[in-house]
């Protein structure tokens, strides 16, 4: 049987190791919204609320949906795509837009981005075709935004109407990270660091 003191040491070293988990977690989302790669994306409105956490803008991009001829590495004889890693190849349009110039199936990129460009890692889904002309979809973790209560459903309205976008923080890994929900050149809500 354990001794009271044994017991208080073992409660205290399991809650620092607790306090330390959420803190490295915290600290490594921080570091990315500080020193990520700034890109700009458009956005397309979903749906918004949360019973747990309350109004959010769900968000849709069109790096989303993929055109299957932007995949270099498709796998030959294939006719539907198979669940996994995707990298992104983004890419800065004339208006302020970055794009998907092109995408490698996998967690790794088989060339080295240009000055210019950020490569930024999403997931697809199974059952996508792989037909030409067909389109693959991607998630990249930034297809939620948390806004103040009663927001949401405004913001989505608007979304119909007017063109919206979302600064991500991209890190080197190719991790995505939403820093700020813009309406045109306005910043609406902007996420903080802690």
């Amino acid at each position: 049987m354990m001794s009271r003191y044994k017991r208080i040491v073992a409660a205290i070293v399991l809650a620092l190791a607790q306090i330390g988990f959420l803190g490295w977690m915290i600290a490594g989302r921080a570091a990315l919204l500080r020193s990520g790669q700034e890109v700009l994306l458009k956005v397309e409105p979903v749906d918004p609320r949360d019973l747990l956490r309350g109004d959010y803008v769900r968000l849709g991009y069109d790096i989303s949906r993929l055109p299957v001829e932007r995949v270099a590495n498709l796998p030959q004889g294939e006719t539907t795509s198979a669940e996994g890693p995707i990298v992104v190849r983004l890419k800065k349009d004339a208006d302020g837009f970055w794009r998907a110039t092109s995408a490698w199936l996998g967690s790794a990129a088989l060339t080295p981005a240009a000055a210019d460009e950020v490569d930024i890692r999403g997931e697809i889904s199974d059952g996508w075709s792989l037909a030409p002309g067909s389109e693959i979809g991607v998630e990249y973790g930034i297809e939620r935004f948390y806004v103040p209560e009663g927001e949401g459903l405004a913001i989505e309205r608007d979304m119909r109407v007017r063109s919206f976008g979302i600064r991500v923080a991209v890190g080197k890994d190719g991790s995505g990270q939403i820093k700020a929900l813009m309406d045109g050149d306005t910043m609406l809500f902007e996420e903080p660091l802690y």
